[in-house]
């Protein structure tokens, strides 16, 4: 990878991670680049939808439109991270059981690996019931409610409602990031109030998070650690984080 992509890489970094940024907060970031570069640098990662210009400065895509970033994008990040965390997810069913099933690019690695067996799985997750679409002996509901078409998920009162009526063994929760101050939190407030729908009706919670999101806050508070019971990791946990679900009497996997 070349220095200018390396560069973009950073600067598109530093967008997501404060949700919004000045121009002035670039320049002192890339204190070598010169301003034209700079500005050439966000004409670019505007047109390729990687980050939103706005006058003086930019904003993350998520801040824009209300959601967890584009689910094509999410798809290629951390892909190792990710099938360790599908397959560990996968070893927490059983059959006969009821299972919600998150949406997000985690969420539908663990449903590449769901065995086919006998369960009944809610799934807000377009790609994710798509997945499971292979399996004969599960059966998938999707909950109805609106569309998100950059996360291909299914969110709205009508998707709670619904999930408000089932009673669940097992969820497993997607979420954006994870801070001390905050705790797990996403980038829609439809979508928080849907995951923590899900987290009161279930029996055990368990979150699909891998360590790059561990010091990442987004808009919209889910839960604290506190309010589920495992960690779904990819072993390469923070050692403060580690320390902090011991005293919550959290399991990591």
């Amino acid at each position: 990878m070349d220095t200018m992509e390396l560069r973009r890489n950073a600067i598109v970094e530093l967008i997501n991670k404060n949700g919004t940024v000045t121009f002035s907060q670039i320049k002192a970031a890339f204190p070598h680049v010169s301003e034209m570069t700079l500005r050439t640098d966000l004409k670019l990662l505007d047109e390729t939808k990687r980050i939103v210009r706005i006058h003086g400065g930019a904003k993350s895509v998520q801040v824009v439109i209300g959601t967890d970033d584009y689910l094509s994008k999410r798809s290629v990040r951390n892909i190792g991270a990710k099938q360790q965390i599908a397959q560990k997810a996968v070893s927490l069913l059983r059959p006969d059981t009821t299972v919600f099933l998150d949406s997000g690019s985690t969420a539908t690695m663990a449903a590449r690996e769901f065995p086919d067996q006998s369960n009944l799985i809610y799934t807000t997750g377009l790609s994710c019931a798509t997945e499971l679409a292979g399996l004969t002996k599960p059966v998938v509901m999707i909950p109805g409610g609106q569309m998100n078409r950059y996360s291909q998920s299914v969110y709205g009162i009508s998707a709670i409602r619904e999930l408000e009526r089932v009673n669940f063994s097992l969820t497993f929760l997607g979420v954006t990031g994870y801070s001390p101050g905050t705790g797990f939190t996403c980038g829609s407030n439809d979508e928080a109030i849907l995951k923590q729908t899900a987290i009161r009706q279930s029996e055990q919670t368990a979150v699909l998070l891998d360590s790059s999101k561990i010091g990442v806050k987004s808009t919209f508070v889910v839960c604290g650690l506190a309010d589920i019971h495992t960690v779904i990791s990819d072993g390469t946990l923070p050692k403060e984080f580690v320390e902090e679900c011991r005293r919550c009497h959290v399991e990591i996997l």
